[in-house]
């Protein structure tokens, strides 16, 4: 929870421009694995150099090295004390990647230069342009929820470091307020809670007859009571009261006790909570920062109030999704249509807000599966871009390639629990294959059909994700189940993505060594991924096509793809709801006729058109087009001009008339033939009709 926060400081602080030229220093860790200096410096702009001991008896180097500039270390198991070096040379920065456990340290290391010099050729990129952030200010208001025994414990214990309130949620006969009134003590039942760190509200109804904030403890109640129904927390065991109301009597004027509480209601705001409830306030698979439900367990609940202790101040924290509103699928005229996101989101950041969705900056993690789910590419990941992971994919693709790699195979893994499993992999196990091209990112939820396909085609054999660290590994599969659809129904064989759902080392090993290379693109794509989603995958399948095994113009896909048909029946009356409430345009009216209009290539499936359809005559069929077809406006349906019977004028589309026609036909007001008629006749012909066939009086007396 605190990295997350702290740690983005040195993201924001990165993308500054640096003119000087980086040295590079590797380590073969005592001659543990095989690095070619000669092949690794060949494609490299840099002095490159080999140690074997450079974080021990060749630390020198290293501050050699630092006197003339900038030096990138590829090893990661000492960076705090390479660090520490660099630190006396605040001129300098120092730099790191894996070499060992992503490349070297592998059944097939010695013939992982490739693959080495495709990640060094990535850690040799400029460096991201900083995202737009938002900051969160945390004071130490403290409010601790939950049963009074563990709850006054720990205000006991934390009323030092915090300014702390209680709110009990339970009697406990055992408990015992303190003595001296140094912190606010209430208590109260349907606690509800919402906001984020430094701004959480919370709301509770005071159901207790003795109100804590008014009682002054003078233990009258206690006395007077004759069931003992009321404890040392001052709260009744309505159980055990028998209405005597001794106690009433006993609190006399401090009116602390009142068995028919109207208002009970209550409120507050802190900037931190540690509920310390049988069930959690918020079962939330991302809780806010700020929050901490530990359980019962001490331990868990000690480190959790350290943890609190670390989130006083102020912090920034990327926003992790940008959001583009027109592009937005959700909802038209109160019509829902695509709610992907909403139920991805795992730190329930996005709501619905009327026609498109609300991104809470504040309560987003950065997972990035609603940009993963988003079929429009309204929500975009931005720690990273996906345009600086694809140029990332594009570096290590084509050096690898460059070096001689054969079939290689990316694996995308999130920052922490990936880069964890890794490198157990290397350690105890076969490490990874030497085709095997680890990937980081913050998350690997985000990495969705966009990215997928963008890679094939850009020279990857395989996509692994690694779902380790993912809070729901459901879309990746689907998203990749829709990338494979479209690389079967193109001829490409093989088994080309796979999310290795991998519960620790052993896992991950059985998924990539086992798995054989798939048929890739004979010619690698020169195009770099792009911010917006569809312009990425239009870029992506254009050339999977062109360089496709059997090429197709057509491929079946399930539900939920981002791509498909539309189709109207005869009940369509061409009133055009769709088109209004298409967000992407892929509907569209004719101007010069009652012709309604469909844009394939445009087409996300969200289903807005079939939920605004009064007719109910829209389907989607899921699918991907792959001719020029697919990039031209179709007709759907057409009809004649339906003309006023008295003027002539152009009224609409002829079934759209018929259909109003058809159900008004039984309507008292349209009893009659000359009645009838009139629905024939534009709203000016309908008055004159009326003024001239009905008598004068009756006429006027309508117009009063």
């Amino acid at each position: 929870m605190v990295c997350r926060l702290l740690c983005l400081r040195h993201y924001h602080q990165a993308g500054r421009t640096r003119k000087v030229q980086r040295q590079i220093r590797l380590c073969d860790c005592n001659r543990s694995f095989t690095v070619d200096e000669q092949a690794l410096a060949a494609g490299i702009q840099a002095p490159l150099k080999v140690h074997h001991e450079l974080c021990r008896r060749e630390i020198g180097e290293v501050e050699s090295a630092l006197a003339c500039g900038d030096v990138l270390v590829g090893c990661t198991q000492e960076a705090t004390l390479f660090a520490e070096v660099a630190a006396e040379r605040a001129a300098a920065r120092i730099d790191f990647f894996n070499l060992r456990e992503n490349a070297g340290w592998s059944a097939e290391g010695r013939g992982a230069t490739p693959k080495m010099a495709a990640l060094l050729a990535a850690a040799t990129l400029p460096e991201p342009e900083p995202v737009a952030g938002v900051t969160l200010v945390a004071g130490n208001h403290l409010l601790i929820v939950g049963e009074a025994g563990a709850a006054l414990g720990w205000a006991e214990r934390l009323a030092t470091r915090f300014d702390v309130s209680v709110l009990l949620t339970g009697t406990s006969r055992d408990a015992e307020l303190p003595t001296e009134r140094r912190y606010p003590v209430w208590s109260g039942a349907g606690v509800t809670l919402s906001g984020h760190l430094g701004a959480f509200e919370v709301a509770w109804t005071q159901q207790n007859p003795i109100d804590l904030d008014l009682c002054v403890r003078c233990n009258a109640c206690i006395r007077a009571c004759p069931e003992g129904a009321i404890g040392w927390d001052y709260q009744v065991d309505t159980a055990r009261c028998r209405a005597h109301r001794a106690c009433v009597a006993a609190c006399g004027a401090v009116g602390a006790i009142d068995f028919a509480r109207a208002d009970g209601q209550r409120e507050g705001r802190f900037d931190l909570v540690l509920d310390l409830s049988p069930e959690p306030l918020l079962k939330r698979v991302e809780p806010p920062q700020g929050y901490a439900a530990p359980g019962r367990d001490p331990l868990d609940q000690a480190l959790a109030a350290q943890a609190l202790g670390e989130l006083v101040g102020e912090f920034e924290k990327p926003r992790y999704v940008a959001f583009e509103p027109k592009l937005c699928a959700h909802s038209r005229s109160r019509k829902t249509g695509c709610t992907n996101c909403i139920e991805s989101c795992s730190a329930e950041a996005i709501a619905s807000a009327g026609d498109v969705v609300r991104v809470d900056p504040y309560l987003c993690q950065g997972c990035g599966s609603c940009s993963t789910v988003c079929p429009t590419g309204a929500l975009a990941a931005q720690y990273p871009r996906v345009e600086d992971l694809g140029l990332r994919v594009k570096t290590v693709l084509t050096r690898y390639r460059d070096a001689g790699g054969e079939a290689p195979c990316l694996l995308f893994h999130s920052a922490e629990a990936g880069r964890a499993l890794i490198e157990r992999l290397a350690r105890r196990g076969e490490g990874l294959p030497a085709r095997v091209i680890p990937l980081e990112t913050w998350s690997a939820d985000a990495v969705g059909l966009d990215l997928m396909l963008a890679s094939v085609a850009l020279g990857a054999s395989q996509v692994a994700v690694l779902a380790a660290g993912t809070h729901d590994a459901a879309p990746l599969r689907a998203q990749a189940a829709h990338a494979q659809a479209i690389l079967t129904g193109l001829g490409y064989a093989g088994e080309h993505l796979r999310i290795v759902d991998a519960e620790d080392w052993s896992g991950l090993e059985a998924a990539l060594w086992d798995w054989t290379p798939a048929q890739g693109v004979g010619r690698a794509a020169s195009f770099r991924p792009v911010p917006r989603k569809r312009d990425t995958l239009d870029l992506a399948l254009r050339h999977l096509h062109e360089s496709a095994p059997a090429p197709v113009t057509e491929i079946a896909l399930k539900a939920g793809a981002p791509f498909g048909a539309v189709a109207v029946s005869d009940a369509c009356t061409l009133c055009m709801s769709c088109v209004g409430a298409c967000p992407t345009g892929a509907l569209n009216a004719a101007t010069d006729a009652m012709r309604l209009g469909f844009l394939e290539k445009a087409c996300v499936q969200c289903g807005l058109c079939a939920n605004s359809c009064p007719e109910n005559a829209i389907t989607l069929t899921p699918r991907l087009l792959l001719d020029e077809s697919a990039r031209r406006s179709v007709p759907l349906k057409e009809a004649e001009i339906f003309h006023c019977v008295r003027c002539g004028a152009a009224m609409g589309a002829k079934p759209i008339i018929d259909a109003m026609v058809s159900r008004l036909a039984g309507h008292a007001m349209f009893a009659s033939e000359a009645q009838r008629r009139r629905l024939h006749m534009c709203a000016d012909c309908r008055v004159i009709d009326l003024m001239e066939n009905e008598n004068g009086t009756k006429a006027w007396d309508m117009t009063e």
